[in-house]
């Protein structure tokens, strides 16, 4: 089976073609970074109108990498939501469209499920059960994943995801778009001992999160400096220093609860190296392991979407021909196929 995917969730443009026995054949990705860089973050409406003039012209590049034609393809995986409602309509109308013109099936794919299943493309993959943590621009949670839709939430943000946080306190150091590698970074400059940062909601039962009280701590620590680049890439190394051990411990804490032995950690901030560095430190726990998607299949991206609406059509999943998009689907809503 082979299933071209498409990512339309909000900034990125992302197409592949994932094949169910040879695996990723191509995949190709257009970032709107600098459309977006000038207004200090997304617009949603240049976001839908860009997606709307890449894909078919990357889809038609990314087939060509391939070497697949239309005859090829059995069927289409599309992000159906959560995300920009522009910008998923964008993905999926066209991915709609071409199933109708191809007479092949479509399925809508959760935009958190792909980035859930994105380790899976690495050639050591993870195997079910094991504990997710995903964490990104706007989400972190934690779930034990026992199967293909069998997701239970054990613990979300409160408030701000951790990839949030990131943005926001670096737009308060004055650092570009997109603010979170800024941050990262900046944070490799500083001083890890000059600022000890709260780690929020770990001195409670539960394994919740929540950096909105971080990311005040962060500007009124800002305040009481005299606002160098030194003193910024300190408060930067304390902010991504506190992030990194609130997620360990409750990374600790979930696989504690379960009795679960792997944790897979996706979404864009699992790119971040402190992070990674820090749960890398889980790996033994019980005997178990941490996975990691490669970085370019941490951020947005078609791959996911493919190999997640891959599983799904091999399952036997159908949906009906309508466009379909939304811009709240909690993951717990999924069903297996």
């Amino acid at each position: 089976m082979l299933v071209l995917g498409i990512e339309t969730s909000c900034d990125e443009t992302g197409i592949a073609l994932y094949h169910a026995e040879r695996g990723l054949l191509a995949h190709r990705l257009h970032s709107q970074v600098a459309i977006h860089a000038e207004y200090g973050g997304v617009v949603p409406e240049l976001a839908s109108r860009d997606h709307v003039r890449r894909l078919i012209p990357l889809i038609r590049r990314t087939m060509s990498d391939a070497n697949a034609e239309a005859g090829d393809i059995d069927g289409i995986a599309y992000t159906a939501g959560p995300g920009l409602i522009g910008a998923l309509l964008a993905g999926a109308a066209v991915a709609r469209s071409l199933a109708w013109a191809w007479n092949i099936p479509a399925v809508p794919v959760h935009h958190m499920e792909g980035h859930l299943l994105a380790p899976m493309l690495e050639p050591d993959p993870p195997q079910f059960p094991f504990v997710a943590l995903l964490v990104s621009g706007g989400h972190t949670q934690l779930i034990a994943v026992t199967g293909l839709g069998r997701y239970e939430l054990l613990g979300e943000s409160v408030d701000d995801a951790a990839g949030e946080a990131f943005d926001k306190s670096a737009k308060m150091m004055g650092l570009g778009y997109p603010g979170g590698p800024a941050l990262s970074r900046l944070a490799e400059q500083g001083d890890p001992a000059r600022f000890k940062f709260p780690r929020p909601m770990v001195d409670r039962p539960g394994m919740d999160f929540s950096f909105s009280g971080l990311k005040t701590h962060t500007l009124v620590t800002l305040q009481s400096t005299a606002g160098t680049q030194q003193d910024k890439a300190d408060v930067a190394r304390a902010f991504e220093d506190a992030v990194a051990d609130t997620l360990f411990i409750k990374c600790r804490r979930a696989l504690q609860a379960t009795g679960l032995k792997n944790l897979v950690v996706a979404g864009g901030v699992s790119a971040n190296r402190t992070i990674r560095a820090k749960l890398n430190g889980l790996a033994g726990h019980g005997g178990g392991r941490v996975y990691f998607a490669r970085h370019e299949f941490c951020t947005d991206n078609g791959a996911m979407i493919a190999y997640a609406g891959c599983l799904r059509l091999q399952a036997g999943q159908q949906a009906p021909p309508i466009i379909e998009a939304r811009a709240r689907w909690p993951l717990t809503e999924l069903a297996p196929p």
